[in-house]
């Protein structure tokens, strides 16, 4: 499979809910990419999985980091059972075998966070706190921020009416529609929107009906 929407510097839309699945080389988990800068199976990708009721995924490694949310069932590894709203990031070095008895799907990040010192993050955003942003009806709930380290992840919580003020963009911004409808100039992303919205690049964001991001900003090491 040759790169596919690897260059950061371009503004993207995909919208995944229009997409079909993709089988992976595990029986039972299937996937559709977004992004991927490399080899197929081996190369910086982003994406998201669909694990069927039962899938398992073989041991392996990650030898440059992995960034999991889980939108809907429960993802298990060794470590636990995470479910709808969790948020996971393993380190360089970490190693699982994936499972799960339910099945699950998961927006994935795979070999983005080049870096031995990264911490491993564990967190269940559904308990987590939201912090109200200088715009009215807008609230982040903080999930990765390190010093020294580029990226900062994040949820951003849209209530019904909410607009942000026109304003261009200093930092790479990557966003995935969890819920409701993101909204701008431009056009209208359900559930399941992927955006890139790289340096240099404006809008005024808004959404009539409320709704819920997943965010991450800054540019990954290396990409």
């Amino acid at each position: 499979m040759t790169d596919l929407n690897p260059d950061l510097t371009e503004s993207l839309v995909v919208e995944t809910a229009a997409m079909g699945w993709a089988e992976s080389p595990a029986p039972g988990v299937r996937r559709k990419r977004i992004m991927l800068r490399g080899d197929a199976e081996k190369g910086a990708v982003t994406s998201v999985v669909r694990y069927e009721p039962g899938a398992a995924f073989p041991a392996h490694d990650h030898p440059l980091g992995e960034e999991i949310f889980v939108i809907d069932g429960t993802f298990s590894d060794e470590t636990g059972d995470y479910g709808p709203g969790s948020f996971l990031l393993n380190p360089p070095g970490f190693s699982h075998a994936p499972f799960t008895k339910e099945g699950c799907t998961i927006f994935v990040r795979l070999r983005q966070y080049a870096g031995e010192d990264r911490p491993r993050i564990a967190k269940n955003t559904i308990h987590g706190h939201w912090k109200e942003e200088k715009e009215p009806g807008i609230g982040r709930m903080n999930l990765y921020a390190q010093d020294g380290r580029p990226e900062r992840i994040q949820l951003e919580l849209w209530q019904p009416g909410a607009k942000a003020a026109h304003h261009t963009h200093g930092e790479l911004v990557e966003l995935f529609v969890l819920d409701g409808v993101f909204e701008d100039e431009h056009g209208h992303y359900p559930a399941g929107s992927f955006l890139r919205a790289p340096v240099g690049s404006s809008h005024a964001p808004f959404s009539t009906e409320g709704c819920k991001l997943y965010a991450k900003i800054g540019t990954p090491e290396g990409m």
